[in-house]
């Protein structure tokens, strides 16, 4: 009965789920829809991401394995298509040995011998030590026309560390005579018996420096250096010099800071003068250094003291600018100092000056002031020139003069006025390597005088050409050649009793006082040498091949034609 029931129920309910489901039939007429398929959602990635994550760098493996290898030890018995390998000979070449030591004597006209050893150790790589000795004497066509020069000297250098030491003792010898073509008015000659004249000086200098440090950014340099000669000449001029003298440079970053100290001391002795001429210096300054420029500012105190005392305080500056890096430097200044005034560099430029006292003495010249300023630069290892302009005010600047009572003989005089006296000037250096064969350089100076007392710059030329040239003609044969070029200079010659009917002159007053006109020259040089074998040599020297009679102060004319051969050996 139970059954019955439940099976009534289930039936019912089945039917009207039917009825339900016939009642929401659509009536609506069929239509043609599109379908959506709709997947689940899945983001794409970009290759960054992927890069990033993949492989996983987090990810540490925390064991490592110890991996061992066991190497077999096996002959390769297969030997087919090796043969032995076949030496390939090279093509023979001689390597030039380098030679430290040299000999070289020669012999020619007007007398002419000539003697040269070069002695050089390098053994240890540090050291250097070395000396040499020369000789040179010749005689002209006039008459006492003699000249001679020996020198002998021992150097050395080395490096200890952080310094590098090096000096030099030598000895110097100079000898000449007074034999100046110089007469009177009547046809008398005025230096029938040439005197003798000689030059001794035994000199020594020493280095202390430190050496460069590329890679400290604030290094700290320095130098310390003496200088001590002993000069006298064939009677009784003597002048002893000491001097020190050293810098300090501080680098902090882009500066500089440093110092030039030196001090001079000086005697002068002659049969009837004395004098004690000393100069002491320092120069601070500060340096702005750049990539492009370089700035330098100081001032430079100059205390004189001796026989007399004075003391000056000159400007310091300096600019470099690199207009074009290495191609072209801007670079200008003004500075001034005191131009020592010596008896060594005086006979050097003319041997025939006159015993000192009276009228003739020693006096330092002043620079005042001096303004520079020009264009220079390079390219490369084949070009470099430099041109520069400055402008000069000078106190006290030192001629010679033809000594009345010795016309043979000159004396100084030296430019004194109220005012300073001035010099513009222009010099062109140039050096060109036009190819591995020829090499050619020159310099050219421009000076204009503007004198305060003088009539003239007295045996100071305006202008002065020198120029030089190389010719690598092969591994064997060398030619090269020199030009000297000097406009004229003017003497001056106080004595009215002197004969000067060769000379264009020009009175100066009633005092008879005349400036004598000494005119342009050119000097033309030129040698050759061949290389007979790597160690022995033979070479050929002409001077003044012009010929050319010249004089570089009056009554002195300098040597005619020279030439001189001879062999050198090197070892």
């Amino acid at each position: 009965m139970r059954y019955r029931y439940l099976l009534t129920g289930i039936f019912s309910g089945m039917i009207m789920m039917g009825y339900a489901q016939e009642e929401q039939k659509d009536e609506r007429p069929a239509t043609i829809d599109s379908i959506d398929v709709v997947r689940d959602y899945r983001p794409i990635l970009a290759d960054a991401v992927k890069i990033r994550r993949s492989p996983d760098m987090t990810n540490k493996r925390q064991y490592q394995p110890k991996l061992t290898y066991h190497i077999l030890d096996r002959k390769l018995d297969i030997n087919t298509g090796t043969k032995q390998l076949t030496i390939q000979e090279m093509p023979f070449t001689r390597t030039q040995a380098l030679t430290n030591n040299y000999v070289k004597v020669g012999a020619g006209n007007l007398g002419s011998i000539l003697g040269e050893v070069y002695l050089s150790s390098d053994y240890y790589v540090d050291t250097r030590l070395g000396g040499y000795v020369k000789h040179l004497s010749q005689q002209g066509s006039y008459e006492e026309q003699k000249f001679s020069s020996q020198q002998v000297g021992v150097f050395g250098r080395t490096i200890l560390g952080p310094i590098t030491l090096d000096g030099e003792i030598g000895y110097n010898r100079y000898g000449t005579r007074f034999y100046g073509l110089v007469g009177d008015i009547d046809g008398t000659n005025l230096n029938l018996n040439p005197a003798k004249q000689a030059f001794n000086d035994i000199y020594f200098t020493g280095e202390l420096t430190s050496n460069y440090d590329e890679q400290a950014t604030d290094a700290l340099s320095y130098s310390l250096k003496a200088d001590a000669y002993s000069y006298s000449n064939a009677y009784e001029t003597k002048e002893s010099a000491f001097a020190l003298s050293g810098y300090v440079n501080k680098q902090l970053n882009v500066f500089n800071v440093g110092a030039n100290i030196s001090g001079d001391f000086t005697s002068v002795k002659d049969a009837s003068y004395d004098l004690g001429n000393h100069i002491a210096r320092i120069n601070p300054y500060i340096r702005f250094q750049g990539s492009n420029y370089n700035i330098t500012l100081g001032a430079n105190f100059v205390s004189e003291f001796g026989d007399s005392s004075r003391t000056n305080i000159f400007p310091s500056a300096e600019i470099d600018f690199a207009l074009i890096p290495q191609y072209a430097h801007l670079f200008g200044g003004i500075n001034g100092d005191v131009n020592k005034t010596s008896v060594k560099e005086l006979t050097k430029e003319n041997p025939w000056l006159g015993a000192l006292g009276g009228t003739n003495y020693i006096r330092n010249s002043v620079d005042r002031m001096q303004i520079f300023g020009g264009i220079k630069g390079n390219a490369g290892a084949t070009f470099g020139y430099k041109v520069k302009a400055f402008y000069r005010r000078i106190e006290g600047m030192p001629f010679y003069a033809v000594a009345p009572d010795r016309p043979y003989e000159f004396g100084l005089l030296y430019e004194d006025g109220e005012n300073a006296s001035t010099i513009i000037g222009l010099e062109g250096e140039l050096n060109v390597r036009v190819s591995e064969v020829v090499t050619i350089g020159g310099r050219l100076n421009f000076n204009e005088f503007d004198l305060q007392r003088e009539e003239e710059a007295w045996y100071m030329p305006k202008m002065r050409l020198a120029a030089n040239a190389r010719f690598n003609i092969s591994d064997k044969l060398y030619i090269d050649g020199e030009l000297l070029f000097q406009g004229q200079t003017y003497g001056l010659v106080r004595d009215a009793n002197i004969d000067l009917s060769e000379y264009s002159i020009t009175e100066l007053g009633g005092t008879g006082a005349r400036k004598t006109t000494i005119p342009s020259f050119a000097d033309l040089s030129a040698g050759a040498e061949y290389r007979v074998t790597d160690q022995i040599g033979v070479y050929l020297r002409m001077n003044n091949m012009l010929g050319t009679h010249y004089e570089r102060y009056l009554f002195y004319p300098r040597l005619g034609l020279n030439v001189i051969g001879g062999v050198n050996f090197s070892f």
